[in-house]
């Protein structure tokens, strides 16, 4: 069978930061522009980290430079690596435990495929232990299109593995499955986000599940 290269989002579908997330992205906002309004109406499920800014810079009718996403960026993670450790809404989703670890114990070369900037997704994965799982991945520090970081995601894992490979992407969002249809992928859509089963199956996944412990959801990703 060809080898399979495996790409996770990270918010709604390995973890959630009970908060911690939002949390130090609207501070960080708001203490660089001194203007907290500026995310108020931003969802930032299935967004990019740089997406997320240009939205709330274009709501105070500004343009994200490079200097102020590196400004905003330093602050957020600051406060990111101060909330997620102490956050009581923590929480690893459901089944992702038996998930990477049967991929793993399958050969799977498993990597992240996630909006957010790479020091940001190793801060909210560090605190479950979940980090060493990810040799690899595309994030919001490559590239703001979701279907471009998820490209790049897919090369680095054939580099990791010498060639070509099958590609699936698991996540919580339309935007993931969108994001994967673009590139070719394979992807699987869970529920444990702020998505209904029902929305995501409306995006038209491969499958869709309620979460990752549904018989069926390991077959799915491996096939």
């Amino acid at each position: 069978m060809e080898p399979l290269v495996a790409l996770f989002d990270i918010d709604g579908t390995l973890v959630r930061t009970g908060g911690a997330g939002r949390r130090a992205m609207d501070e960080a906002f708001a203490y660089v522009t001194k203007q907290p309004e500026g995310l108020a109406d931003v969802r930032f499920s299935g967004m990019t980290d740089r997406g997320i800014l240009r939205a709330g810079f274009e709501n105070l009718g500004e343009t994200l430079t490079e200097a102020r996403f590196d400004e905003v960026m330093s602050d957020y993670l600051i406060r990111l690596r101060r909330y997620v450790p102490i956050s009581p809404g923590y929480q690893v989703m459901p089944g992702v435990h038996g998930i990477l670890s049967a991929c793993q114990e399958a050969g799977v070369a498993m990597g992240l495929g996630t909006g957010n900037v790479e020091a940001a997704a190793r801060v909210k994965l560090d605190r479950a232990e979940l980090s060493s799982f990810f040799t690899f991945g595309g994030f919001g520090s490559d590239a703001e299109d979701r279907a471009e970081l998820l490209r790049i995601g897919a090369r680095r894992g054939f580099d990791s593995i010498g060639g070509g490979a099958r590609v699936v992407v698991i996540g919580d969002t339309p935007l993931d499955v969108r994001a994967a249809r673009a590139i070719g992928a394979k992807v699987i859509a869970v529920a444990t986000g702020t998505f209904s089963f029902d929305e995501l199956a409306a995006s038209e996944p491969d499958a869709t599940f309620e979460s990752l412990t549904v018989p069926g959801a390991l077959d799915a990703v491996l096939s």
